[in-house]
């Protein structure tokens, strides 16, 4: 089964692109634009909606860019997670009926099958993140049903592209959170279209539910594992043969799963040694804290803990998530392959 190791969202070609990208950058289009309701609201009629048609075709158009710049790599790098911006005020309450107009819907499905027929053909493995603001699990019913929302907008564009048509072909991931745990999540399940049953994966949180949580979902859900969470959360350095483990790819019932992968920011542990793992509650003890250490580093700038990431790779895909991107996805890997092939 092809192993891979993804990046998340954006594309960047120097490491100056981190901060900012440059309007004449060749990077600007391939990553993706948006508009405030703000703005949109201000400006709202034939001049509102034209923008947002612009916005649109500038991101469908970008989203090709970014497969086709992905497509030309080595195999291991075939996976990218999309950003939930393609459509911006999808589901707000004062632009959410312009979607649903019949010939917009007939050109978006026309526009994402095309994006969904290149990532077939070149076997790029795709998914989706919304943001942390989906809780399904919430006390809140206010916030459940938006919730809910949220996770149907990113259903209907994999469904344009082509996908939810099986189990896990392509992965929407939102963190079990909320005061509702594992309970409130299965209890939102009947109100999912089938494809976002499908689509849904469901990743341990690092300041609220854990692993023990997600696992109470292992026969409902395909369970995703980040591996920092894990690590922020209790402090171990969970292995790919740990029993959990195991059980998360029963979750994926025969599909290859994923486990999510960032660092602590190189900022953060100034002078730490590449070739030790932090120690969690040494960290803590000296004056650290889990907001400061869960907060992703630019590049994968310890080599103890990418050895460690690299050897859940024969059983698991890798998301990598760094502010690096890309860059930071081609150097984890290059030196990963490196030190495979160069055994000290």
């Amino acid at each position: 089964m092809k192993k891979r190791v993804g990046f998340c969202c954006k594309w960047i070609d120097s490491v100056e692109q981190i901060m900012s990208i440059g309007p004449k950058d060749d990077a600007k289009e391939l990553n993706t634009r948006t508009v405030t309701a703000t703005w949109m609201n201000r400006n709202a009629g034939n001049k509102a909606e034209l923008k947002l048609w612009d916005i649109i075709e500038h991101n469908l158009n970008s989203v090709k860019l970014l497969l086709e710049r992905t497509a030309a790599r080595d195999p291991i790098y075939h996976m990218v997670r999309l950003g939930s911006d393609l459509l911006p005020l999808y589901t707000h309450d004062d632009w959410c009926d312009f979607y649903r107009r019949f010939g917009v819907q007939d050109r978006l499905e026309d526009m994402f099958g095309e994006i969904g027929q290149y990532a077939k053909e070149k076997d790029i493995r795709l998914s989706f993140h919304p943001g942390q603001f989906t809780v399904l699990a919430s006390h809140r019913a206010d916030v459940r049903r938006k919730s809910l929302q949220e996770l149907e907008y990113h259903a209907d564009m994999a469904h344009w592209m082509g996908y939810g048509q099986e189990f896990q072909d392509l992965k929407i991931n939102i963190h079990i959170s909320g005061q509702l745990g594992a309970y409130g999540v299965q209890q939102a399940l009947p109100h999912m279209s089938p494809v976002a049953k499908r689509c849904l994966t469901i990743e341990n949180d690092e300041m609220t539910w854990g692993i023990d949580e997600s696992l109470k979902l292992e026969h409902d859900i395909a369970l995703v594992v980040d591996i920092h969470h894990h690590w922020v959360k209790t402090g171990e350095y969970i292995e790919p043969d740990d029993p959990r483990m195991l059980r998360v790819i029963d979750s994926w019932r025969g599909v290859r799963p994923v486990i999510h992968y960032s660092l602590p920011r190189e900022d953060v542990l100034i002078g730490h040694s590449k070739t030790e793992r932090p120690d969690f509650l040494k960290l803590m003890g000296s004056g650290y804290n889990r907001p400061k250490l869960r907060a992703h580093s630019d590049f994968y700038w310890n080599q103890a803990s990418n050895d460690w990431a690299w050897s859940f790779l024969d059983k698991f895909d890798i998301q990598t998530e760094s502010k690096g991107k890309n860059l930071s996805q081609e150097a984890f890997v290059t030196s990963q392959l490196a030190n495979t092939s160069n055994p000290q």
